[in-house]
């Protein structure tokens, strides 16, 4: 079994490109599986709807980021699960990507800044997503 490794125990310039990667830049996608970074890549992937890329982070053992993904996207049920594995940073990640401001002072009392950063992108793309959902001219 796996050693897990939270995300603010990688270097920041992965965090950095899995943050352009979620903002849609193929280029830094591509960077983080060149090296050797696979579980971010489809991490960043599955934040931007990729069933593909949340199907795989399910297969290799990623379980904690696979229910980060969800949680980012509001459900109740994998905020519970990262509560009930002692993963509340992640569960306040998770808030924060939904706007709580409580959250995001969480997360600059505790020196995880990046997070804050990396909560209002995930916020931009969640909004692009819904925009695209509700665009009835791709229904066509």
């Amino acid at each position: 079994m796996r050693q897990m490794k939270y995300l603010w125990d990688y270097d920041i310039r992965i965090l950095l490109a899995m943050e352009q990667a979620i903002s849609g830049k193929k280029e830094f996608l591509d960077f983080l599986i060149e090296n050797g970074y696979p579980e971010i890549a489809a991490f960043a992937s599955a934040i931007r709807a990729d069933e593909d890329a949340y199907q795989w982070l399910l297969k290799y053992g990623f379980l904690e980021l696979s229910l980060l993904s969800d949680a980012i996207d509001g459900d109740k049920d994998a905020l519970d699960w990262l509560n009930q594995h002692n993963l509340q940073t992640y569960m306040i990640i998770a808030m924060a990507c939904q706007g709580s401001d409580e959250a995001k002072n969480y997360l600059a009392k505790n020196h995880l800044d990046f997070f804050i950063r990396f909560a209002d992108t995930v916020a931009e793309e969640l909004k692009y997503q819904k925009r695209e959902r509700g665009d009835y001219h791709k229904f066509k």
